[in-house]
C-alpha cells in the first residue's frame, strides 16, 4: 500500500492544479444559476479533454522526455506558438487564482481586507515554498489537500439534500443569452482544467521518474486516472452544492473576492453548522492556495524549459527569473481588476477554451507520430474520443467566436 501511495504524485498534482477556480467558483456558479442544466457540459468536456491530458504523461513515460521536447521535434514554429500562447495567458490565469485565494485568506484570517496586500503575501509565500522545497513538498502536500476537500464537500452535499425546498430538474439547457453563452464557454474552459496543464503534467511526470526509478507508464496512467476521476467527482459535488443551496434562492455570487469567499464558505456552514466554519474555510483556502502554488511552479517551469529549447542552452536561474516575472505581472494586473473577480475569471477561462484546440491537435499529432514508440501510441478507442474531442473543442470555439462578433 505504501509503495502504491509513494508512486502517486503527478496525477494528484494535476488534480490540485485543476480543483480550484473551475470547481469552487465555476461549478458552484453553474449549479446556482442553471440548477443541473449544465450537467451535459461538465460530463462532455471531461470526456473530450481526457485523451489530450493523458497524452502528457503517456508521451513522457514512453520516451523519457516531456511534451515540449516533442513539440520541438514537430517543428520550432509549434514551440514558438506555445511560448506566445502561454505568455499571453499565464498572467491572467495566475491573477484569477490569486485573487480568489486572497479573498478566502481575508475571510479566514480577518487581519485585513486589503486584497492587494493578501495577494502579495500569498505570492511571496508561494515563491518561498517553491524555491525551498520545489517538487517534493508539492508532491506530498497535494495528497492531503485533495482528500480533505473531497471528504468535506461530500458531507456538505449530503447534509444539503434534506434542506432544499426548491423543485430541481435535470432538464439540460443550452444558454442563449450573451452572458449565458460566455459563462458556458468559461465553464468549459477550466473544466476540469486548461489543456496546457498536459505540459505541466508531462514535466511533473519527468520529475517523478527521476525520483522514483521504478515509475512506469502503467503507474503514471493509473495515477492520472485517479487524479482525473477526483476532478469529475468534485465537479459534480460543487455543481450539486450550488444547485441545492443557491438555485432559486434569489441570491447571486458577488464579483468582490472577499464577499464571494464569504458566500462560498456559507454554502458549507449552512449545512454543516457554524462549528464547521473554520474547518471549511481552511479546506477551501488550502485548496485555492495549493492551486495558486502549483500554477506558480508550473508556468515558470514550462517557460524555462521552452526558453532553453528555443535558445539551445540552459540557464540555471531561468526558473527563478520566470517566477519573478509571473509574480510581478500578477500583482500589476490585480491593481486594475481588484473589484472585478468574476470578470477576470471569465476572461481567463474563455482564453483557455479558445486556445484548447491548439493543444488538443498538437498533443494528438505528437502521440500518434513516429516520435512515440508504436507500442505506446493510443488505441482505437482513445483515437475516436480524440477526434470527437477536437471536433467538440473547435466547434464550440467557433460558435462562441461567431456569437461574439
Amino acid at each position: 500500500m505504501y509503495k502504491y501511495i509513494k508512486k502517486l504524485g503527478p496525477g494528484l498534482l494535476f488534480a490540485g492544479a485543476a480543483i480550484g477556480v473551475s470547481h469552487l467558483v465555476q461549478s458552484t456558479r453553474a449549479g446556482a444559476d442553471f440548477d443541473f442544466g449544465l450537467l451535459w457540459a461538465l460530463l462532455l468536456v471531461h470526456l473530450f479533454k481526457y485523451p489530450f491530458f493523458q497524452y502528457g504523461p503517456r508521451y513522457t513515460l514512453s520516451t523519457g522526455e516531456c511534451l515540449l521536447d516533442g513539440y520541438k521535434k514537430l517543428g520550432t514554429p509549434i514551440l514558438v506558438m506555445y511560448f506566445i500562447l502561454t505568455f499571453a495567458t499565464m498572467f491572467t490565469i495566475q491573477t484569477a487564482l490569486t485573487i480568489v485565494t486572497a479573498g478566502l485568506a481575508s475571510t479566514l484570517f480577518g487581519i485585513t481586507q486589503n486584497i492587494i496586500l493578501w495577494s502579495a503575501l500569498i505570492t511571496g509565500l508561494c515563491m518561498a515554498i517553491l524555491i525551498a522545497g520545489r517538487y517534493k513538498l508539492l508532491d506530498n502536500l497535494m495528497k492531503i489537500i485533495v482528500l480533505t476537500l473531497t471528504i468535506s464537500t461530500c458531507i456538505a452535499v449530503i447534509l444539503a439534500i434534506p434542506d432544499t425546498s426548491v423543485q430541481h430538474t435535470f432538464t439540460q439547457v443550452l444558454p442563449k443569452s450573451d452572458a449565458g453563452i460566455a459563462f458556458l464557454i468559461a465553464f468549459m474552459g477550466w473544466m476540469p482544467a486548461p489543456l496546457d496543464i498536459s505540459i505541466w503534467h508531462s514535466l511533473w511526470a519527468l520529475e517523478k521518474k527521476k525520483n522514483i526509478p521504478g515509475y512506469s507508464l502503467k503507474n503514471s496512467i493509473a495515477d492520472f486516472n485517479l487524479g482525473y476521476g477526483s476532478t469529475i467527482v468534485l465537479g459534480l459535488l460543487f455543481m450539486t452544492l450550488g444547485a441545492l443551496v443557491m438555485f432559486g434562492s434569489g441570491n447571486t455570487f458577488s464579483g468582490n473576492a472577499t464577499l464571494f469567499s464569504e458566500q462560498l464558505i456559507s454554502l458549507y456552514t449552512k449545512n454543516l453548522g457554524e462549528a464547521a466554519y473554520i474547518l471549511i474555510a481552511i479546506a477551501a483556502f488550502t485548496t485555492m492556495f495549493s492551486t495558486t502554488l502549483t500554477t506558480l511552479d508550473a508556468s515558470p517551469r514550462a517557460m524555462s524549459y521552452t526558453t532553453a529549447l528555443l535558445l539551445g542552452q540552459k540557464n540555471r536561474h531561468s526558473y527563478a527569473i520566470w517566477m519573478i516575472i509571473l509574480a510581478a505581472g500578477t500583482v500589476a494586473i490585480l491593481l486594475y481588476f481588484l473589484s472585478e473577480m468574476k470578470t477576470l475569471i471569465d476572461i481567463a477561462t474563455i482564453l483557455s477554451f479558445v486556445t484548447a484546440p491548439f493543444y488538443a491537435i498538437i498533443n494528438f499529432r505528437l502521440i500518434c507520430s513516429s516520435h512515440t514508440p508504436e507500442r505506446d501510441r493510443p488505441g482505437i478507442t482513445l483515437r475516436i474520443i480524440s477526434w470527437l474531442g477536437i471536433i467538440f473543442l473547435v466547434g464550440f470555439s467557433l460558435w462562441y467566436t461567431i456569437t461574439l462578433f
